[in-house]
């Protein structure tokens, strides 16, 4: 077993090898493992380790503590949304000192849209373990891995129209669940459970809390076992097909209308986000 942080001190993200399987785990447990700008590299980082890594042949995505992720950080003190960090994602001007929509754009072309795509073409297979909270940020995460196991407590949520937004920025609403569930998914803003998810094909399986590492740990090695490269081909082809229905196209104009969204809500509001920071948005998921 080899087990490190990434480069970056108290790092938010735990990497470490078991048996030819790379366990990465979100870990902001305090948090709910929001993903800040510092996650988001740090996720990049421990999937390249893993890619590099021959010995490696099937990565897990998790996170720490009693959620897998509450979505991307609109509020914690280490938010960091004005914090150079190095592009890999897009060839785009920093967003640092920009204004407006150039600010915007240019951060969540990277670190959204970018990054998730980015990882979706990881050549080994990804398998997302979810328990406990997959919102909005955190359902980008795992729609980027090749598929999604579940403990019975998760569950799935993207409550961004209540900002006016229509969903996250990796729009994979569609392809992830039939349109009419995408529908209702938005518009309600309802937590799917992981039985609902399951029935709409969102997820794999679902097994109870305390069977759930034992069963991705069974899964990842069956996987570990076949051809490299023939996974990865395969790997290659089930998202050409999916490209080829659409996906990457629809993404792509589903971003603008987010984009645009950000700039309704600064011109008739006091922010981007409607002015719904992560307090008023979970007192609204309450109601």
């Amino acid at each position: 077993m080899t087990e490190s942080p990434t480069s970056r001190g108290q790092a938010p993200v735990r990497y470490e090898v078991r048996d030819r399987i790379a366990w990465v785990t979100l870990d902001r447990p305090e948090y709910r493992n929001a993903q800040n700008s510092a996650m988001t590299y740090a996720l990049d980082e421990a999937f390249t380790r893993a890619v590099d890594d021959d010995e490696v042949a099937v990565i897990v995505l998790r996170g720490a503590g009693d959620h897998f992720c509450a979505g991307h950080d609109i509020g914690t003190p280490g938010r960091d949304v004005d914090v150079e960090f190095e592009r890999k994602a897009v060839l785009h001007w920093s967003h640092v000192g920009k204004e407006g929509g150039d600010l915007r754009w240019a951060r969540e072309s990277e670190v959204y849209l970018g990054m998730c795509r980015r990882w979706r073409e990881i050549p080994k297979p990804m398998i997302a373990m979810v328990h406990g909270a997959c919102i909005a940020g955190g359902l980008m995460l795992a729609w980027a891995c090749d598929f999604i196991v579940a403990s019975e407590d998760a569950f799935f949520s993207d409550p961004v129209v209540r900002m006016g937004i229509p969903g996250v920025e990796y729009f994979a609403h569609p392809w992830v669940m039939n349109p009419r569930a995408a529908k209702e998914f938005l518009f309600t803003g309802d937590r799917f459970s992981a039985r609902r998810a399951l029935e709409l094909g969102m997820v794999n399986q679902v097994v109870p809390r305390e069977e759930l590492e034992e069963t991705v740990t069974g899964i990842a090695g069956r996987i570990a076992q076949m051809p490299r490269f023939g996974l990865a081909l395969t790997k290659k082809a089930i998202n050409q097909a999916e490209d080829l229905q659409g996906m990457r196209a629809g993404m792509d104009s589903v971003f603008g209308l987010h984009h645009f969204a950000h700039a309704h809500n600064a011109e008739t509001s006091t922010d981007s986000l409607a002015g719904l920071d992560a307090k008023a948005m979970a007192e609204r998921n309450r109601q």
